[in-house]
């Protein structure tokens, strides 16, 4: 494999990974449990669909076939989606979505804090722009977690549950595989490794808080950037790439 193909491979798992996010907080959109947190949750998924966008566009321009963002979005099967297990998760109860931003947001926010410094301009661009957007969204969902977290015994139990079962998604945020290693050695992808610490420290603060036990690292569950998926995936792509698919040669 060489640069450009690991950066292809690189740009396109970052962009499914906002893509899948951004898809699945968008079904919130008009079932949000008040309607400020309505339109808080719709501005979050826009927030990932944006940062989606800018990446496919750039895994596209990196490939050099001619495809667009729309045809890496809308025309892949299942097997060739990159992102991490945990954003295709179901969105549950409004604790268990609350988790899965909370442990995602915070991953990216040091992600994204060490890309910006990456010697690809256009990553470090698109992280720079994005690092803003998601220390909203670590903030938002922290205090949601404190306030489910130790409220009352049932939003406790919820939002409990909720961290118990997606945590075994987590390691996989930290793998890194050949793309990361080439594009690493080069100062254009980030060093993985590196922010497993900063990361389970700052959730391990925020559990605390909110009177919640933090899980323990046992069997974690892997496979999304190798194309291995839950039933879960497929589900969404049948969703989000009916109308394309259907009408491969429609202008909107």
């Amino acid at each position: 494999m060489n640069q450009q193909e690991a950066l292809f491979k690189y740009a396109l798992y970052l962009g499914d990974n906002a893509l899948i996010m951004g898809h699945r907080i968008s079904e919130w959109c008009s079932k949000g449990p008040m309607l400020e947190e309505d339109i808080a949750l719709s501005n979050l998924a826009l927030d990932y669909l944006g940062q989606a966008t800018a990446l496919l566009k750039y895994a596209a321009q990196t490939e050099g076939k001619g495809r667009t963002e729309d045809d890496l979005a809308y025309k892949r099967p299942e097997r060739e989606f990159l992102n991490n297990l945990i954003v295709e998760l179901p969105n549950g109860d409004f604790a268990y979505t609350m988790a899965k931003i909370f442990f995602y947001s915070s991953f990216l926010k040091y992600f994204y804090q060490d890309l910006s410094l990456s010697k690809d301009e256009t990553l470090s661009a698109i992280a720079q722009k994005s690092l803003k957007e998601i220390k909203y969204h670590v903030r938002h969902s922290s205090d949601w977690i404190c306030r489910l977290g130790d409220g009352t015994d049932e939003s406790h139990s919820r939002m409990q549950n909720a961290i118990s079962n997606i945590w075994m998604y987590t390691g996989e945020l930290f793998e890194m595989n050949e793309v990361d290693l080439i594009l690493v050695k080069e100062s254009i992808a980030v060093d993985l490794k590196k922010l497993a610490d900063n990361w389970k420290n700052s959730v391990a603060e925020i559990l605390h808080k909110a009177t919640l036990t933090m899980p323990t690292d046992n069997y974690m569950q892997s496979g999304g950037r190798k194309g291995l998926h839950t039933e879960y995936l497929g589900y969404i792509l049948a969703e989000m790439q009916y109308l394309p698919r259907a009408y491969p040669n429609a202008k909107w």
